[in-house]
């Protein structure tokens, strides 16, 4: 059976992607970085005991700031796969810890393919690159766009994304880069704004929270849908030659679109409950994200199939029903929500 291994198993890209290739027959080997509170819920429920004889889920403590780790667990495992989906992913957060930023999501990509060059590993690699990277370059986006970043971690996937290419020409590595729009779920980190939207909806409606603090109301991006989005990471592998793909809908919202459709699914009407916050404006702000992905529909067949009023209407109601089993004292658990095509 084919191996994977997966940087950042533990965020929303990576659990989809580990349930998606364990569906595909896939032994898959995870990344996760110590941490003295757990920090695997997203994976929970596919672990598997090492100690059964038919296991095809191990997890492996290294971090992409850690070279000799790295290239230990490679070496260990031996994918056939690399998808590098591991970053400190947060854009606001970038400005405050900029160093860091940039050297897990820059320099961690170059550990990892030199962990690959030096020793001769046979793999495909995916680089999760960012729609981050176009920045203020007016809209629609495609892979002949000329990047504009507009952030420390929007410079560090750029970086990143180019010495994937480099990699590729010198080295002759199979490694490809997607360049991915926004994409959510119920999994979506609760401080990213759209999680943060549908938490706060939950909160509101069960009268634990009074108002919702947002930034830039007018901002406008292409969100598809999680699930949808790790299986055009896998098609851009399984080509016999590598490549970069934008992957997005081709259709943009406002957040205040994106806020006003989360508290109508709630039966809430927004302009009640949110306020503007000055403190979650970006020193640089990145104004309109719209992808083309024409290139990934030609030759990887690609579609997305979750519409964004859908994507809005799975994210509120999972909050709402988590939260609702939480006050009548349940446990929280982790739906599976995506259908896999």
């Amino acid at each position: 059976m084919k191996k994977a291994l997966i940087t950042g198993i533990t965020g929303q890209d990576g659990s989809y992607l580990a349930e998606f290739l364990l569906a595909r027959g896939y032994e898959v080997h995870g990344i996760k970085r110590r941490s003295s509170s757990f920090n695997t819920g997203r994976v929970d429920h596919i672990y598997e005991d090492s100690h059964e004889v038919d296991s095809r889920f191990f997890l492996h403590y290294s971090d992409l700031t850690d070279a000799s780790s790295m290239a230990s667990v490679l070496a260990a495992v031996e994918p056939d796969e690399i998808y590098n989906l591991g970053a400190q992913s947060h854009v606001k957060v970038s400005f405050e810890i900029p160093e860091y930023t940039t050297d897990v999501v820059a320099m961690g990509t170059l550990r990892i393919l030199e962990a690959i060059r030096r020793t001769g590993l046979k793999c495909r690699f995916y680089q999760a690159s960012s729609s981050e990277m176009y920045g203020s370059t007016p809209p629609p986006q495609s892979e002949a766009t000329v990047f504009h970043p507009r952030s420390p971690y929007a410079c560090g996937k750029v970086f990143a994304h180019n010495i994937i290419v480099n990699y590729r020409e010198s080295y002759h590595l199979h490694a490809s880069c997607g360049i991915l729009f926004n994409h959510e779920s119920p999994r979506r980190g609760e401080t990213f704004v759209t999680r943060k939207i549908t938490r706060a909806v939950a909160r509101i409606k069960f009268g634990l929270q009074d108002k919702l603090y947002l930034g830039n109301l007018d901002a406008r991006r292409d969100w598809g849908y999680a699930p949808d989005y790790v299986r055009a990471m896998w098609l851009m592998l399984q080509r016999e030659e590598p490549g970069d793909y934008v992957i997005g809908t081709g259709e943009a919202h406002s957040v205040r679109e994106f806020a006003d459709l989360a508290f109508a699914n709630a039966g809430l009407d927004w302009r009640a409950y949110v306020e503007v916050d000055p403190r979650y404006f970006r020193p640089a702000e990145v104004d309109y994200l719209l992808a083309d992905a024409s290139k990934a529909r030609t030759m990887l067949g690609w579609e997305p199939s979750v519409s964004f009023d859908e994507i809005v209407r799975i994210m509120v109601e999972s909050d709402v029903a988590e939260l609702e089993r939480t006050l009548n004292g349940g446990t929280a658990a982790l739906r599976r929500e995506p259908v896999y095509a």
